[in-house]
């Protein structure tokens, strides 16, 4: 009760707070958080991302890392960082597969949860980060710079690094959890939706929205068809993220697996669609019940992250399903490569042969245009090559 009580006594200091503060504690309360108590979401006890589907993803995001890395020169180090990697499964699945930039790769996983970074270790062989990130030459004239040809090596954060290198940067399903402002439009401008407590349970408070707020979403809503009454994500925490990744990727590339939908579908949609809870493998209660034992995940605003990108100097260069992405990165070789490995080892039954049979069966799961298939993947590129 500790989050609620936390959240109930702020709320009689101050009046009603934002949602996206809401949120926050909802998701990341240092001790009742539903990321930080076990894990729930990223250790897939209540819904199934793509890495937890099985090993497929992480050989296709291999051959990712790889091409990302050809693009950029071959660089030695290589910095890919990956952001939300809970357990570490998706990490240890590209390791595992042995990509060609496994010599010059530092692999940092970013997780806030200290519980899954302290189970990262069962999967992953850590270092402290100076190895992963410092320097392992000293000239005679005291200058420093990393040696090549040490990799792969692997430290985990619990916050991105205060680094600027060539690097790539992963996130999976991260930025549908950032936490929003809620917005509507009304007759006599914005309101913002803010949550306040009333007969021992957490309720929205619809007040005028800040002239910061108005600002911001007037211009996520620019271009947009928002009949009055509709309601919209303003994700400034996502924006705060893309301008400090911006400032980490020296050269370089971001690719983002999430919820993504522009800001006319989202108004049309309504908060029930754009916003969804999730807990035992099936949909929540309401975003305002029992904060802690619920994900709570939102669609982002396409024009808004386009927007942002831009002005940060990481402009999207793709921008498609994550199907479409899967089969540009040959999940159709890697399945046919796992039929081989079956119909060779079929007769043994071994965790080999058998890991090859299921990469069909993973393969559909991460392809279906109902599922994980319908995902969006955008590739921000800065100093593009090729």
């Amino acid at each position: 009760m500790e989050l609620v009580t936390a959240l109930r006594e702020r709320i009689h200091r101050e009046g009603s707070i934002a949602f996206a503060d809401f949120q926050d504690a909802a998701l990341y309360h240092p001790t009742e958080g539903f990321f930080t108590v076990g894990g729930a979401g990223r250790s897939g006890k209540d819904f199934v991302t793509s890495p937890e589907i099985g090993s497929l993803f992480g050989l296709v995001m291999a051959r990712a890392i790889d091409a990302a890395w050809r693009r950029l020169g071959e660089p030695d180090p290589f910095v890919v960082i990956e952001v939300g990697a809970g357990r570490g499964r998706l990490a240890a699945d590209v390791l595992r597969a042995g990509p060609a930039c496994a010599p010059a790769l530092r692999y940092v996983t970013i997780e806030r949860s200290a519980v899954l970074r302290d189970e990262q270790r069962e999967r992953l062989s850590l270092e402290p980060p100076d190895a992963a990130l410092g320097p392992f030459l000293t000239t005679d004239d005291d200058e420093s710079f990393p040696q090549p040809g040490q990799g792969p090596i692997v430290t985990a954060l619990a916050d991105l690094p205060a680094i600027r290198a060539t690097a790539l940067v992963i996130a999976n399903e991260l930025l549908d959890n950032l936490p929003v402002h809620v917005v509507e439009r009304t007759e006599a401008g914005w309101a913002e939706v803010r949550v306040g407590f009333e007969d021992d349970r957490f309720v929205e408070r619809l007040v005028p929205a800040s002239p910061t707020l108005g600002t911001e979403a007037e211009a996520l809503a620019e271009g947009a068809v928002v009949p009055l009454g509709a309601r919209l994500p303003v994700p400034l925490a996502t924006r705060a993220w893309l301008e400090r990744v911006a400032d980490l990727v020296g050269r370089g590339e971001v690719l983002l697996f999430d919820y993504i939908d522009t800001v006319s579908s989202l108004a049309a949609r309504g908060q029930d669609a754009w916003m969804r809870t999730y807990r035992a493998h099936g949909r929540g209660d309401d975003p305002l019940t029992a904060p802690g034992t619920q994900d709570i995940t939102t669609d982002v605003p396409l024009e808004y992250l386009r927007h942002v990108a831009e002005r940060v100097g990481l402009p999207i260069r793709e921008y498609l399903p994550q199907r479409e992405w899967l089969g540009a990165h040959g999940i159709v070789e890697l399945v046919a490569e796992g039929d081989a490995i079956w119909r060779e080892g079929a007769a043994r039954g071994d965790l080999v042969a058998l890991a090859g049979r299921s990469r069909g069966v993973e393969a559909a799961a991460l392809t279906d245009p109902g599922g994980l298939g319908a995902h969006r993947v955008l590739v921000l590129r800065r100093d593009p090559v090729g």
